[in-house]
């Protein structure tokens, strides 16, 4: 049975970070999720950013979760629920239970509970609150108090989460957790489910580090008889040798990939999909296909591999699928910071002409814009290891007889320029890479250039010719 028979009407997701940090990649795939199955479901998708831990919460963490999202184009609906806005809603309803008898105030001090911690420790039992002011109602005067859920203790809470199959934990394995604070701030147990609720959220996907929390949550929700939502808990993921993901593996900020990496936001879009998620053997998948293919029976129970790699390569798989005068732009501040200077119309033109053939030998924005500096470097450009090589050990007066044939070329197409490398190596006898190889590098500055006698055509004959006249001269 689906996600949706189980819980009939309009689908509703959220995606809720907290912003002590950067959009890591995580939380990318998380978001992505709950956005597919929103969309899949002509559902809303929601964005709330959980800023209660006020200690922690910064305006920069903010602002980069808002733009990885939006250049992942996760677009959400209505406006950002700021958590911390909302205290006041919180502390209502536990207020509310308080007054139900579903919670109550307890006066245990911070050293009292220090105590008890460190007896279960040493007797080697779980850590939890004893529930000593469970029931009691002398209450002391003006004494500080929390606010404790009053969670049952008989029984036990079945989940049916829709990726990880049913799941069930003993009522007496949880405990009577803080609602209030003594100093009236909302905890993050009581905040999560009141906005929940409050949003009209019906399925909640997130990472299965949260399942725990979630019979913690239901114990709330049921105090309230409010509607219980679809829980569907995610395996996190986990770098190549199987640990736990971390900067080593390649997990960056979502800022990282972009602006480091170069890489698109539809192949990270793709990539992340696929962690964890599939669909038959269907690799290469488009946004539209996603939405009308995304379940959460696709998801598996195991963890998924972050491999850089494979998201390198498939990034170059939607380089050369990608606008050439999209790739322009984005790689245009790049080329400019590379140069020291502001690319002018005529660099961009020439960049739009050269873009078919350098985004075939790119894996990334990075590597393209590498590529294409040769382009518009003042002369003398610049030799690499490789050009050099090349160049020292080229038949000597090769270069100054190539000058020749090519100064006196009136066909200045990438044809005519070939034939007349063709010609010059049969008079030579030689191969043609033993002509091309040498004028590669005294043109380009590099032993590998998207093809020789395009870039020829590209360049002109006054500036290549004038870069073989720099190559003889050094």
């Amino acid at each position: 049975m689906s996600a949706t028979q189980d819980l009939p009407g309009k689908v509703v997701t959220r995606f809720a970070p907290s912003p002590t940090g950067f959009l890591h990649i995580g939380g990318a795939r998380t978001a992505l999720f709950n956005w597919l199955f929103a969309r899949h479901h002509g559902g809303e998708f929601h964005l709330r950013i959980e800023d209660t831990d006020r200690a922690r919460s910064t305006e920069p963490a903010i602002a980069a979760i808002l733009d990885g999202m939006t250049w992942l184009n996760l677009n959400w609906d209505g406006e950002v629920v700021y958590q911390f806005s909302r205290a006041a809603r919180h502390a209502e309803v536990a207020h509310a239970l308080l007054a139900a008898g579903h919670a109550y105030r307890c006066y245990a001090t911070p050293e009292e509970l220090t105590a008890l911690r460190e007896e279960q420790r040493a007797a080697r039992q779980p850590m939890r609150y004893d529930g000593r002011w469970r029931d009691r109602t002398d209450w002391p005067n003006d004494a500080d108090y929390v606010i404790r859920l009053k969670a049952p203790r008989e029984g036990s809470v079945t989940i049916d989460d829709q990726v990880q199959g049913p799941v069930t934990v003993n009522n007496a394995e949880l405990d009577d957790f803080v609602l209030l604070r003594s100093d009236g701030t909302p905890t993050y147990m009581l905040a999560v489910v009141v906005d929940d609720h409050d949003m009209g959220v019906t399925h909640v996907i997130r990472g299965d580090d949260h399942l725990n929390n979630a019979f913690r949550q239901l114990a709330l929700i049921r105090a309230m008889q409010w509607p219980e939502p679809v829980y569907a808990h995610i395996p996190l993921i986990h770098g190549a040798d199987g640990a736990k993901l971390s900067k080593r593996h390649g997990a960056l900020g979502v800022d990282a990939y972009r602006d480091e990496l170069g890489l698109l936001p539809e192949a990270v879009e793709n990539y992340l999909l696929r962690l964890g998620w599939g669909h038959g053997d269907a690799e290469i998948i488009t946004r539209e296909e996603a939405v009308q293919w995304f379940e959460l029976a696709g998801v598996g129970r195991s963890p998924s591999r972050f491999d850089i790699k494979k998201l390198e390569n498939l990034n170059g798989h939607y380089l050369r699928a990608a606008n050439d005068g999209r790739l322009v732009a984005l790689i245009a501040g790049r080329v400019a910071a590379a140069l020291g200077r502001e690319l002018t119309d005529s660099d961009t033109s020439l960049l739009q002409r050269t873009m078919p053939e350098l985004k075939k030998r790119a894996n990334n924005l990075n590597d393209l814009a590498a590529s294409s500096l040769f382009y518009l470097r003042s002369r003398p450009i610049p030799m690499d290891e490789g050009a050099a090589k090349l160049l020292a050990s080229a038949t000597p007066g090769l270069l100054d007889r190539a000058r020749a044939r090519f100064a006196a070329q009136d066909d200045w197409t990438a044809a005519a320029l070939e034939q007349v490398a063709r010609e010059l190596a049969e008079s030579e006898a030689a191969k043609l890479g033993q002509i091309a190889q040498p004028l590669r590098a005294a043109v380009t500055g590099s032993a590998q250039s998207p093809g020789l006698f395009e870039v020829l055509e590209v360049l002109g004959r006054q500036e290549v010719l004038g870069r073989i006249d720099d190559a003889l001269a050094g």
